[in-house]
């Protein structure tokens, strides 16, 4: 493995001391691989290795090192030292794999490695069992002398070549790839028939948004704070900014998406006969279906060289919304806003709520402004129907006032370098949406997005929602009372309601119903509203459960290495078995739901016992790419590498391992896994690694992009995010320690 002079126990050493001398001066590392091999089969007797710092660091034999089956008759063990290191003492052992039996440790005296070359003549470890059975072992020794950056480089190379995994050559997203296992129904496995018995405390900063009015977290007005009223919330701060060099000495090409007639276009749908088995990976550009009226689109891109725009923090952003922000047009431009149309109770303030969420996470700086906060904050919240009325004209000032107000905290806040603002109000009039128009001339671009909805039960059910969490009707004792003037309230705004037919629009029509409904848009240009729209036309109000969780505990685990592709420790397969038996329980009633795993076998192992759903391999869903660091623990990396370590240490959201990935590049490669969450009818388990769940679980929870290095996503436990027309909660269930 790797390059550099070798040494083992049978060949003696490879390479003149010359070539000894460069490495040691170069900084070489000694990559030491223990091997045992035996051919009678014992598989309740598992190979560990303990001794001393910095092998293992602990003579206790609970906290020996587990070697890892290499064949039907070889087991390993593989460490990075020093070339100058101290002599290491060491022995081996067997600990029974079911924890019922006692410890074997081998005969004879302790084992000493100096310089990656085991002293004396010990080739050989016998074990004596209580039957004065002897078990003899043949031992192979082999150090390998490689820089720390061909080390770690070749780490993946050298688990493909020993280790091979069982989904190697598989496409990007495949589907049942593995042989399902037997039901493997063991008591340690078995579960408690209550599910709640294993719900946990979720993190104080989780969001359960569906327990919170939606427009409580909009952005508290700037323009009203002398006015000494309590807000909900703190203001959101903007993240991050990324500078970018002229994009005009970098890019060329095309790449903006125009349309300049109106298009319909309706959700992506699955076959009955293909229920469970189709995904859309979302990679590459966006593919609506489109209905015969549609017009085709036109790629036409253009660079502004003056522009001095910020980019998108996030790497999902990096080479085409940076693109976009620079295109050629007027400064405005630059900022979008998206102002929402529509009826009271037509879900317009959870589709802003959602929207918003949507860019933030993918890097966009971007802010919620709810023209009802505003009105609240300014005249109270015990306004009746009558102050909506359109023959009212002190309601109708009064209306308009917190309007404007808003529209002006929302481009002031772009003139600071904001880029996104969700303008979220009815706008149920020609002559409001011109006010708003005007205002934003040479400031931002308007886009109109419209919330019809003509199923009167999802009506009815957002009037009692409304009622039962809006603030204006917080101090109404009577539910009755209350639904009437908001009844009449709506029947003010049904009188003057006026759709959208000017400037640039998207139109979501009965997407609330769960029978896919209707996108339209008219006049949308650029690489940014491109991407809404694609977000709008996958995105649904049908309630499903998705389950988060980590693989089970695997051996790297155990020992502390980062990224790799090894397998489930003891605790692991428990877990995995387990896990089977919780998502049996909990989705029992669900006939339409999927397990998803990453393609590394970690996660396909803890997937194999569920035999009730189908399973689909992402690799978008692959630990992050430690690189060069691949393989390797934190404490080698500090060592060997303390460049690194402490780069990594001072910004884990944009350190990029050598050759490896940062957590913004993860982001950037899960946004089409986040589109098919959204698109999802069914539930959905997804089964991957901390840095994954955490940037999705970002998404669901509305995390700031910096928090997502640090977010607690333990071993062993499943967090619940429950996805419906109130909003976004979580739940959590530890199954094991």
């Amino acid at each position: 493995m790797g390059t550099g002079a070798s040494r083992n126990d049978e060949g003696g050493s490879h390479g003149g001391e010359e070539r000894e001398e460069s490495l040691d001066q170069d900084g070489g590392q000694l990559y030491v691989s223990l091997r045992m091999e035996n051919y009678k089969k014992k598989g309740d007797l598992i190979p560990h290795v303990y001794g001393s710092v910095p092998l293992v660091g602990s003579w206790d034999s609970s906290k020996a090192l587990s070697m890892e089956r290499e064949s039907a008759s070889m087991w390993e063990l593989s460490f990075v030292v020093s070339p100058n290191h101290e002599t290491l003492d060491f022995k081996f052992l067997l600990k029974p794999k079911y924890g019922y039996m006692p410890c074997i440790v081998e005969e004879g005296p302790n084992r000493q490695l100096t310089r990656g070359t085991l002293q004396g003549d010990a080739r050989q470890a016998l074990f004596k069992l209580d039957n004065e059975e002897v078990l003899e072992y043949r031992v192979f020794v082999k150090a390998d002398r490689v820089s720390p950056f061909d080390l770690a480089a070749s780490w993946r190379a050298y688990q493909d070549n020993f280790r091979p995994s069982t989904v190697r050559g598989i496409p990007d997203v495949s589907i049942d790839a593995v042989p399902e296992r037997g039901h493997e129904n063991g008591s340690s496995a078995s579960l408690e028939l209550d599910l709640e018995h294993y719900v946990v405390p979720a993190p104080s900063t989780s969001t359960n948004s569906g327990l919170v009015y939606a427009a409580n977290f909009a952005e508290n007005p700037r323009s009203l704070s002398h006015s000494g009223v309590s807000v909900d919330r703190p203001a959101t701060i903007k993240e991050m900014e990324v500078v970018i060099p002229d994009p005009s000495k970098v890019y060329s090409g095309s790449g903006m998406v125009e349309s300049k007639s109106l298009g319909t276009f309706s959700p992506l749908q699955k076959q009955d006969s293909h229920r469970g088995l189709f995904v859309d990976r979302g990679v590459g550009s966006p593919r609506p279906v489109k209905s015969p009226s549609t017009t085709t689109f036109n790629f036409d891109l253009r660079l502004d060289s003056e522009t001095k725009n910020s980019m998108p923090a996030a790497a999902g952003a990096v080479t085409a919304a940076a693109i976009a922000d620079q295109m050629l047009g007027p400064k405005e431009d630059r900022h979008l806003a998206i102002v929402l149309v529509g009826l009271p109770a037509r879900g317009k303030t959870f589709t802003a709520a959602k929207l918003t969420r949507y860019l933030r996470w993918l890097g966009h700086d971007t802010k919620h402004f709810n023209v009802g906060k505003y009105r609240r904050l300014k005249h109270g919240t015990n306004q009746t129907a009558d102050f909506f009325r359109a023959d009212n004209p002190e309601g109708v000032e009064a209306r308009n006032e917190v309007a404007a107000l808003a529209m002006d905290d929302m481009t002031a806040w772009m003139q600071e370098g904001g880029q996104v603002g969700i303008f979220d109000a009815t706008n149920s009039s020609r002559s409001r949406r011109n006010m708003l128009m005007k205002m934003a001339e040479g400031k931002c671009k308007i886009i109109f997005l419209e919330t019809i909805c003509n199923d009167e039960r999802i009506i009815e059910r957002n009037i009692r929602l409304k009622i039962q969490q809006s603030p204006d009707y917080a101090e109404e004792p009577d539910f009755e009372a209350g639904l009437r003037d908001f009844i009449n309230r709506l029947a003010n705004y049904e009188k003057v309601y006026e759709p959208v037919e000017e400037g640039s629009y998207i139109k979501m029509i009965d997407k609330a119903s769960g029978h896919g409904g209707q996108i339209q848009v008219n006049n949308i240009s650029g690489y940014l509203p491109g991407r809404i729209v694609f977000f709008l036309v996958n995105t649904h109000l049908t309630p499903r459960p998705i389950l988060l969780t980590r693989h089970g505990e695997s051996s790297d685990n155990v020992r502390g290495r980062i990224g790799g592709d090894s397998v489930l420790s003891d605790n692991g397969e428990i877990y995995a078995k387990k896990l089977a038996n919780f998502v049996e329980k909990r989705l029992k009633s669900e006939r339409a739901a999927s397990i998803w795993t990453s393609t590394l076998q970690r996660t396909i192992l803890t997937a194999s016992p569920i035999v009730v759903f189908p399973k689909i391999q992402w690799r978008a869903l692959d630990e992050i790419n430690a690189g060069v660091c691949d393989g390797m623990t934190y404490e080698e990396i500090k060592k060997n590498m303390p460049e690194e370590y402490e780069s990594r240490k001072k910004d884990k959201l944009r350190y990029r391992y050598p050759r490896g990935e940062s957590y913004l590049d993860v982001i950037q490669r899960l946004e089409p896994v986040i589109i098919e969450l959204e698109r999802q009818r069914a539930s959905v388990v997804v089964i991957a690694h901390q840095a994954v769940l955490r940037a999705l679980y970002a998404y669901f929870a509305d995390r700031p992009l910096k928090e997502i290095p640090h977010i607690e996503v333990p071993l062993h436990t499943i967090i619940e995010i429950q996805m419906g027309v109130t909003g976004v909660q979580e739940k959590r269930y530890k199954l094991m320690d």
